[in-house]
């Protein structure tokens, strides 16, 4: 018999009852330090005490009205995302497939719109990940994903980051824009140089292209800025966010200039739940803590000694863990042993990690985990390495 649940995860045998801060405790009592965020999503940990009380609150008024009517949580949540980015106008999805969707579409129609209905074609990058939809699974490229659900899409094509001369190869006439993410997250913690994303925004303004960054995962502080962009001296002209924008309550958007913005009329795209009351209370609550004077530069200062300690790992256990990637609060261990095997000796310390492509374990807390929880994080990882090393000289 197929279970309830449709096949599709691989999910550990753990059930959480309820969490607090940086720490979940299972339906049978256990108690585990979450270095995972809900895959980065958790922004604000467990059980935090103004998410908690904006969610109630809303919940008590109005939770869904549809996008017939005017939303005042999602006209605010817009106005304060326009206020600290790039943007000019926002539009609320719920789920970071959907944002990457809208971004695709609002490409393609403000081309269109433009006299240029040719530029369809979407310029993506070799171990991307963008989402499971058709067209963001398209957009991922990866074969495995792509295996039995038809022939690949037309309007995208994949060349490796970091070599501008292949960039330029692959613009033809067809070519509508780009879209990139500034940390490539499932693909094992890849920082794209800022120079590369520096080379593509003048190839798009020497083109009219449009540059669309991909903040799904490295988003939202996560990285210590607010956006993962503004570590560069550039901007994309439109951006998709989805996963800590409201805390673990469904959400993603787009956000775009004005020249994409403007095109997105009536009629051209929609969602039932986007942007609801809901969504958007648990978004501003997210906002009002993400944006508190220090919460950003707290990120910065606990990822670089979080980094570091990790660092320290390497040194001592080179025989399990090789090399430690990525910025913020968005790290990845790479083993120098199989990836699954970290995952599981850790979670045998009762640590929760992601895994990552690339033997790479993701090493994503919320963003209010402290030095101290993170120092915590750090002797169980040292406590698997020490299990693991006796396994190896059990096999030898």
């Amino acid at each position: 018999m197929i279970s309830a649940l449709m096949p599709t995860y691989n999910r550990a045998n753990l059930a959480f009852d309820h969490g607090n801060g940086v720490w979940l405790f299972t339906v049978d009592g256990r108690r585990f330090l979450d270095f995972g965020a809900g895959i980065a999503t958790s922004s604000l940990g467990h059980n935090h005490p103004l998410l908690c009380k904006a969610i109630s609150e809303q919940a008590k008024k109005v939770i869904h009205v549809s996008n017939l009517y005017q939303i005042p949580q999602a006209i605010k949540l817009a106005e304060r995302l326009i206020a600290i980015s790039f943007a000019d106008s926002v539009f609320f999805c719920n789920s970071g497939a959907e944002a990457n969707e809208g971004v695709i579409k609002a490409i393609r129609r403000a081309q269109y719109k433009n006299n240029h209905p040719e530029r369809t074609d979407i310029i993506c990058f070799n171990h991307a990940f963008h989402g499971r939809t058709i067209a963001t699974l398209n957009a991922t490229g990866n074969q495995k994903y792509l295996e039995g659900f038809g022939p690949k899409i037309p309007g995208i094509k994949h060349i490796p980051i970091h070599d501008i001369d292949l960039v330029k190869e692959a613009i033809d006439q067809n070519t509508a824009g780009f879209l990139i993410e500034p940390i490539q997250g499932e693909s094992g913690i890849t920082v794209i140089s800022p120079d590369f994303l520096k080379a593509l925004r003048q190839i798009c303004d020497e083109n009219d292209l449009f540059l669309g960054f991909d903040e799904v995962q490295c988003g939202v502080g996560r990285t210590g800025k607010f956006f993962a962009y503004q570590w560069t001296d550039i901007e994309p002209d439109i951006l998709s966010l989805a996963k800590g924008i409201a805390g673990g309550v469904p959400m993603g958007a787009f956000l775009a200039k004005e020249k994409i913005a403007k095109h997105m009329t009536f009629g051209t795209h929609g969602s039932t739940f986007g942007g609801n009351p809901l969504a958007c209370a648990a978004g501003n609550a997210v906002m009002d803590i993400i944006l508190k004077p220090g919460f950003l530069k707290n990120i910065q200062e606990t990822g670089l000694y979080l980094k570091e300690q990790l660092q320290q790992l390497t040194e001592i256990y080179p025989d399990v863990y090789a090399e430690v990637r990525g910025k913020g609060l968005l790290l990845g261990l790479k083993g120098t042993i199989p990836a699954n095997e970290i995952q599981n000796a850790a979670l045998e310390q009762n640590l929760l990690t992601v895994l990552a492509g690339n033997n790479v374990i993701r090493i994503i807390p919320p963003l209010i985990i402290t030095k101290e929880e993170c120092l915590d994080g750090i002797h169980r990882l040292r406590n698997a390495a020490e299990q693991l090393r006796k396994n190896l000289k059990s096999v030898q």
